[in-house]
């Protein structure tokens, strides 16, 4: 009927409580018992076209009206904030994270983010997509087969907890076009033809955009569970030796070419995003060859403000959505193209696809479980629906898969669209809405949780499970 593992377990024991108290009381009070279990499955069972229930409903909305009564929606940091600590910490989840930098076995600088809170580490890698313009339809394949494979690899790696790939467009300042162009000019050039490139570098810029990508690494401080948790030093030193060999596996999937981020770069992605008026500043300042001093605990915002489905910060607005569907049937390599793409409506996008690999050992099980579940669907009833036929069919498929040696992971996906002027709120909304449907993706705004979602869809390898207060393993079951 609906129901998960606890929802029916909720069932049976409903039944057998009622009957218990209708022998040893009376009819009534068993027919009142069986109306007090049978109110709260109908909760559950009750689900929107997101997969929400109405308990999730609810407990969503009295979270949100608890944080709102604390005031723990609204942050204001600095000398004159009311953090204790008098810098522009970041909030929320990322609040105690710690950065540190070290030099991989090529000599290349890389961030090392850590979340004491979760015993989690991460690194950051920039990526240089080459796109699928002009490229024959062959080489795409093998990129995606390449992906496929780059994902599988991700269960053996000992230590990985979550990978994030975010794809992010914002607008273009042309710092870099017009440091290109200067550094390039040749003094003895003739003046129309200075001209035609003074002009292009003023004028091309307008209303063009910039992609960037990063591909977020998340290890855990433990190699095996239970295992011995490892420090920062040591963490440092082991993923010198392996990130290497990443970046190299990462390049042959289409991402091109690939480094890992400096803290100093790290920290200029974290505040352009919360304060994207200062990506003018900052590029400014690269191009003049003294890029600015950011240190960790001064890359938050000054001020923020969480409401029910947007979020203020510093000298934005944003909304984030969360993938409730994914798509059906075959999926081209193309289909998020559009949905990837720079928008008019939008000043910056986010787009972050979130992994989290299944170890090897628990993937057999799980798919052993879907094909049980699956098959127990369709022989229970005498007229099977076409849904349930094809989810049958696509759990077999995915246990033959897992068997021959692919890999199993869990994934999601966050959206996140950031204007300006609060007055745009609505025709970014609108955009998101048509470019999801042409993904032929199911998106839901991210309800009473916008700054925690905001920040998981940054480049910061946040593992959500790990923060909610009721297990995910517990909300699957519901």
């Amino acid at each position: 009927m609906g129901l998960g593992s606890i929802g029916t377990a909720v069932l049976f024991v409903g039944a057998g409580f009622s009957v218990i108290v209708t022998m040893a009381s009376n009819i009534l009070n068993g027919v009142v018992t069986a109306l007090v279990f049978g109110v709260f499955l109908l909760t559950v069972a009750l689900k929107d076209k997101h997969g929400q229930s109405l308990l999730m409903r609810a407990t969503t909305r009295v979270g949100w009206m608890v944080t709102k009564s604390t005031g723990t929606h609204i942050y204001r940091s600095g000398p004159l904030g009311r953090a204790e600590w008098g810098t522009a910490q970041l909030p929320g989840l990322a609040a105690g994270s710690k950065l540190t930098e070290w030099h991989d076995s090529y000599n290349r600088p890389f961030a090392l983010l850590q979340i004491p809170t979760t015993s989690d580490y991460t690194v950051v890698i920039e990526t240089e997509p080459d796109g699928a313009a002009l490229v024959d339809r062959e080489q795409v394949d093998v990129w995606v087969a390449e992906w496929g494979m780059w994902l599988a690899s991700l269960g053996d790696e000992p230590g990985i907890e979550a990978v994030s790939v975010t794809i992010e467009t914002a607008p273009d300042t042309g710092t870099r076009l017009r440091r290109e162009v200067n550094s390039r000019i040749d003094p003895d050039a003739p003046e129309f033809a200075t001209s035609i490139l003074h002009d292009l570098v003023r004028q091309y810029p307008a209303g063009s955009a910039t992609i960037k990508a990063y591909v977020a690494i998340t290890f855990n401080a433990a190699a095996r569970v239970g295992g011995k948790k490892r420090t920062p030093d040591e963490m440092g030193r082991e993923l010198a030796s392996r990130l290497p060999g990443l970046t190299q596996s990462l390049s042959s999937t289409g991402a091109g070419a690939t480094r890992p981020l400096s803290a100093q770069e790290l920290c200029e992605v974290v505040r352009v995003a919360y304060d994207p008026a200062a990506a003018r500043l900052i590029d400014d300042a690269n191009a003049a060859g003294e890029p600015p001093e950011l240190y960790w605990p001064e890359v938050g915002p000054t001020a923020h403000q969480s409401n029910w489905d947007t979020y203020r910060h510093d000298s934005a607005l944003s909304v984030t959505w969360m993938m409730s569907g994914a798509p059906r049937g075959n999926v081209p390599s193309s289909i998020l193209a559009r949905l990837l793409a720079p928008h008019r409506d939008v000043a910056r996008k986010r787009v972050t696809l979130l992994y989290r690999p299944i170890d090897a050992a628990k993937a057999a099980a799980i798919v052993e479980a879907d094909v049980r579940a699956s098959t127990f669907n369709v022989q229970s009833s005498n007229k099977p629906t076409a849904r349930s036929m094809i989810a049958t069919r696509a759990a077999l498929a995915t246990a033959q898969e897992e068997a021959s040696g692919a890999g199993l992971v869990n994934f999601g996906m966050l959206v996140t669209a950031t204007v300006i002027d609060a007055a745009h709120e609505a025709d970014a909304k609108a955009a998101i809405d048509n470019l999801s449907a042409t993904a032929r993706l199911r998106l839901r705004i991210v309800h009473g949780s916008q700054d925690s979602a905001f920040a998981a869809a940054l480049p910061l390898g946040l593992v959500l499970p790990k923060h909610l207060r009721i297990p995910s393993e517990i909300r699957e079951q519901l």
